[in-house]
């Protein structure tokens, strides 16, 4: 039932695409505007939406006509382009005003597990079996947490051009996996 190898892939894959690491900037800059960001809070909300998605997913996307395959096509596009801001620098998507209370609005939902994460649980369905992708999206809860309550000390330790790095590095391995999506759900 439980796949190590398959564990290992899911919680990388979910990794890069939730990149908490490269969102250490963002996060500080959240939280020196709104004066703190309840870890516990986001994190709990982070494994409850992603959690829900995996297993509804598939009947939201029934109900509005939608197979896995063509959700994967799309998921694979939204991931290139993330993918293309970490790795160039430039922003695609854009996010709304900063308000008072953000542990879960825009932290949890949609900079932590938003519409690059969901359509990767989605992807990741047709590849994994569902037990091993739930251990990856817990493994990746518990760094999500640990990460929330310690960007300050790992902000100091990876500096900014360590920072940058890693989000470069991981815009290249999320690049590869949409492409590896792309051509596994058309068949090129």
């Amino acid at each position: 039932m439980f796949d190590i190898k398959q564990i290992v892939s899911v919680t990388m894959i979910l990794f890069a695409i939730i990149d908490i690491l490269g969102t250490i900037p963002i996060i500080i800059d959240m939280r020196k505007k709104a004066g703190h960001i309840e870890s516990e809070k986001a994190s709990l909300t982070v494994l409850v939406l992603m959690i829900i998605f995996l297993f509804v997913g598939d009947e939201l996307l029934a109900i509005i006509g939608l197979d896995i395959a063509s959700f994967a096509i799309a998921g694979s596009l939204v991931i290139f382009f993330i993918a293309m801001e970490m790795i160039l620098g430039i922003t695609f998507f854009k996010e709304d005003d900063i308000p008072q209370s953000v542990s879960i609005v825009p932290l949890a939902f949609p900079l932590i597990a938003g519409a690059g994460t969901m359509t990767t649980l989605l992807s990741l369905k047709s590849q994994y079996a569902t037990p091993n992708i739930v251990v990856g999206i817990v493994l990746n809860t518990i760094i999500v947490y640990i990460v929330l309550k310690n960007t300050y000390r790992l902000e100091k330790l990876f500096g900014k051009t360590g920072l940058i790095v890693l989000r470069k590095a991981f815009g290249v391995i999320l690049l590869a996996i949409a492409i590896k999506l792309f051509r596994s759900n058309t068949g090129l």
